[in-house]
């Protein structure tokens, strides 16, 4: 159980209307583009050494729950199967492990891997909770890591910002201006040091030569982090609204901090060099610009999207029922009910989805 002080990071569980399984379509979308890296990747694992492995362990650090929870090991696992195919080599033996935390709703995802098992006969499985900031597993036992739509999620939002009870979200609009650089550079410095600690800890758990394939939010270089909207401003200026009707408590929105930082292609290419135990082996910076994609950009969705990942965190601190979470869907509708202006508020902040391929060298 957490403490008073621990905020819970999870998403909304079980399977119902609010819950993260029935709002998680554009984390689906995420994942898909993963797939040729993961292929590519299983492929270099499988041709670099001299005999082909008898075995492998991928992991999933981040998993979540619902129908997602499987999608990255699927594509591995079927990558691992069409190489053993093309090599003609026996079926490599996998064993597929899940992390998250440990609040996240593994029942639902225990009951999807006793399926999945029983429809790969030659996989083992199992789930590790715990944080993917501090070790989770033995010293080389992985040979593939892989990971999406976590990493932008802290260990912590800033302790500076709540030691000198600056807002991370001000309602005062010159205030919030000003301090926007300290805010900013806060969340850049905690992102940073959660990384790199993320990365110290898999160079230990990764066999010589193991791979990482992960994706998360962030933005194009070119975007200035201190002109960027990042997404748990999306969130802040909703409960922003709510407290100009007298629905929150201005103190307590003024001391809610959401741990989330969406880094530049830059800022992670600069903090996997300089913690040196990984050479980057591609790095994409993709458009979400398919039909697929654009399609799921309602503001219904987006409003029950943001819900499902944020309901937890903002009951724990707000201390909500689940109707005062319904006006924060009905504002945030609202927000964007003339219509293109859901569309024209993404396209002044272009989030994009940073995806990267890695390799152990030390």
């Amino acid at each position: 159980m957490a403490s008073q002080h621990e905020q819970l990071v999870h998403m909304n569980r079980g399977q119902g209307n609010t819950s993260y399984a029935c709002n998680s379509s554009l984390q689906n979308v995420e994942q898909n583009r993963m797939r040729l890296m993961i292929e590519e990747t299983i492929s270099d694992l499988c041709s670099t050494s001299s005999l082909f492995p008898r075995n492998m362990v991928v992991a999933d650090l981040g998993c979540s729950s619902g129908p997602n929870a499987l999608a990255l090991v699927s594509i591995a696992i079927d990558a691992i199967h069409n190489q053993c195919l093309h090599f003609q080599q026996p079926q490599v033996e996998v064993c597929v492990l899940l992390n998250d935390l440990p609040d996240n709703d593994f029942n639902v995802v225990v009951k999807s891997l006793v399926a999945f098992q029983q429809s790969h006969k030659s996989v083992v499985t199992g789930v590790v909770p715990g944080s993917f900031y501090g070790r989770l597993f033995t010293s080389g036992s992985l040979h593939l890591v892989c990971s999406s739509n976590s990493l932008h999620w802290l260990s912590k939002a800033p302790e500076e910002l709540k030691r000198n009870q600056i807002p991370a979200y001000d309602i005062d609009e010159n205030v919030r201006i000003e301090r926007r650089p300290l805010v900013i550079g806060a969340y850049a410095r905690q992102f940073r040091k959660d990384f790199t600690l993320f990365l110290e800890m898999r160079a230990k758990e990764l066999a010589s030569g193991g791979r990482m394939v992960v994706s998360l939010a962030g933005r194009r270089s070119e975007e200035l982090a201190s002109k960027f909207t990042h997404a748990w401003e999306s969130v802040a200026q909703i409960l922003s609204e709510m407290v100009s009707k007298g629905v929150i408590n201005k103190e307590q929105f003024d001391s809610f901090y959401i741990p989330i930082y969406g880094p530049s292609d830059e800022e992670l290419r600069e903090i996997i060099q300089l913690e040196g135990s990984f050479s980057i082996r591609e790095m994409q910076v993709p458009e979400p610009s398919s039909s697929s994609y654009n399609v799921l950009i309602t503001p219904s969705r987006i409003a029950n999207m943001l819900r499902a990942g944020f309901e937890p965190i903002i009951v724990q601190h707000f201390g909500w029922s689940g109707e005062i979470m319904d006006e924060f869907v009905r504002t945030a509708e609202r927000r964007w009910s003339e219509e293109g202006s859901l569309q024209q508020e993404m396209a002044r902040n272009p989030r994009v989805t940073l995806v990267v391929s890695l390799k152990k060298v030390v």
